[in-house]
């Protein structure tokens, strides 16, 4: 067991700096064999796109372009792009030019004009966002100086109630008692599809879900108290779909609601991600149905929120996110998950690799829960190495309500049934409630681990490791016996342990 001194802790500060400029300034290096396609901000989308002085404006336009396996489409470094992409198989998306990479956000606009903020009541400083827009996970002013706590309430029996007391109505002007706290409202449109022996109706949640934003800003009118204000809102960036072959590379995708990059399917194919910067992700309403999951007593109208950074939801094969730079998002930076509903599922050779990941409730997720029957699926050949995890569950999203999950790597406690996984040659630094939860029915399920380094506060969780047939894992403390704990349970023969002593 070693002490973390303070110099040891801006080592690792220092470290993960570096780590962070090796991958905003990675080069351009990417091979494409077919056409390559460019967009600018001073393009036109009426033009071929075949030369930078030829290029499209849009994503829209990218969107819907003819492109055939083995194009490009290369975005120019120092611009700015809004909306979202829809992948073609086997078309790679990257930079071109001098500066900082391309920056591609999710909403429309910035919400950053005066003229376009009303306020709607005076006595609480709050005010109306002039525009209907999509729900947005949070708002964050001067690209990350602040962020929003959003208040969500559950919907039963067509109205809006108190998630902490479904007896009271939600009464926005009673809730929103922080600076910056928001409400978005939306009831437009309503389904009865009951769900789980309930029969109410509830908000349908989809891509035509406008609704009406309300900001409590106790400074004035938002637009002139910020210089920016981004709503990362319920779309994704890059929807891949079960697109094979599909390359990112290079890109800072920031403010987007949804996933940065949504991938699923029977099994997507050679999805590959690198170099990218990817921030400030997640946090909007995926559904109300059902009983929340977040409350043991249950019986209440869920309001379950969601939001990767990069998702695969379903089978994958030679899936690689490498070298990114990921932080503050909501749920995961990096995940492969899939509940089977009685389908055979193959999640098979999955690198994560050299990326530095902060700030977000899990670093990197993963699950595998066999449902109705299956026993077939399986994954196999996960390798998990050379990546900084920094600060689980000390982000912006731990405004959730179960607020207990968060790690570093979150395996939750499903089937999990996995061969050929490693875990090795990683940082896990300082996680606010488990730094691990490797846990899966059987023993051999779980990773083999070696050479990591572990840095936490005393008093603190490791985690979980092992097999739960007979009975879930103990929860282990991170005391004075870690480095031993770390041995023996997790196999970590030769990691390096740090405890951060008061």
């Amino acid at each position: 067991m070693i002490t973390a001194t303070k110099e040891f802790l801006q080592q690792i500060d220092a470290m993960s700096e570096k780590r962070r400029q090796e991958i905003l300034n990675a080069p351009d290096a990417l091979d494409i064999r077919g056409t390559i396609y460019y967009v600018s901000n001073s393009g036109d989308d009426s033009s071929d796109g075949r030369s930078p002085g030829t290029a499209w404006k849009t994503l829209a336009k990218v969107s819907s372009a003819e492109l055939k396996e083995g194009d490009g489409v290369l975005f120019e470094r120092g611009g700015l792009f809004r909306g979202k992409i829809m992948a073609r198989a086997g078309v790679t998306y990257g930079a071109y030019g001098e500066g900082e990479k391309p920056k591609l956000y999710g909403w429309d606009r910035s919400l950053d004009d005066p003229a376009l903020w009303t306020e709607v009541d005076p006595e609480h400083h709050i005010w109306k966002w002039g525009e209907r827009l999509l729900d947005p996970g949070t708002l964050v002013f001067n690209h990350g100086e602040a962020h929003s706590v959003k208040l969500i309430p559950s919907y039963i029996n067509g109205k809006f109630v108190c998630r902490n007391d479904e007896s009271k109505f939600f009464d926005m002007r009673a809730e929103m008692v922080r600076d910056l706290d928001i409400y978005w409202h939306f009831e437009d449109i309503l389904t009865t599809r009951p769900s789980k022996g309930q029969d109410f109706p509830i908000p349908e949640m989809g891509e035509n879900s406008l609704g009406e934003l309300y900001l409590r800003c106790d400074r004035g009118n938002p637009g002139e108290v910020f210089d920016s204000i981004e709503a990362p809102t319920r779309r994704a960036m890059f929807y891949v779909g079960s697109n094979p072959n599909v390359r990112i590379d290079n890109l800072c995708m920031k403010y987007i609601g949804l996933h940065a990059i949504a991938a699923g399917g029977a099994c997507v194919k050679g999805l590959h991600v690198s170099n990218c910067e990817i921030g400030w992700i997640g946090g909007t309403i995926q559904h109300y149905f059902g009983t929340d999951p977040n409350y043991p007593e249950g019986g209440r109208g869920t309001v379950t929120r969601f939001g990767n950074g990069i998702e695969i939801y379903g089978g994958c094969d030679n899936y690689t996110v490498e070298n990114c730079y990921i932080y503050q998002v909501y749920d995961a930076g990096i995940t492969h998950q899939v509940t089977t509903g009685g389908r055979k599922y193959a999640m098979t050779n999955i690198l994560y690799r050299n990326n530095l990941v902060e700030y977000c409730v899990y670093s990197i997720e993963y699950f595998l829960e066999m449902t109705n029957g299956d026993t077939e699926s399986c994954m196999d050949g996960i390798e998990m190495c050379g990546n900084i995890l920094r600060h689980s569950g000390y982000g912006w999203g731990q405004q959730r309500h179960n607020y207990h999950t968060p790690a570093h790597i979150k395996g939750w406690s499903y089937t999990n049934k996995a061969a050929n996984y490693t875990v090795h040659d990683n940082i896990f630094d300082r996680a606010a409630y488990r730094m691990l939860h490797l846990v899966a029915e059987k023993d051999d399920s779980c990773p083999d681990m070696h050479g990591n380094t572990y840095i936490q506060h005393e008093g603190g969780m490791i985690g979980q490791y092992g097999g739960n047939e007979l009975a879930e894992p103990e929860i282990l403390v991170f005391d004075d016996e870690a480095d031993v704990k770390i041995e023996k349970i997790f196999g970590d023969t030769d990691a390096k342990v740090y405890i951060i002593r008061p």
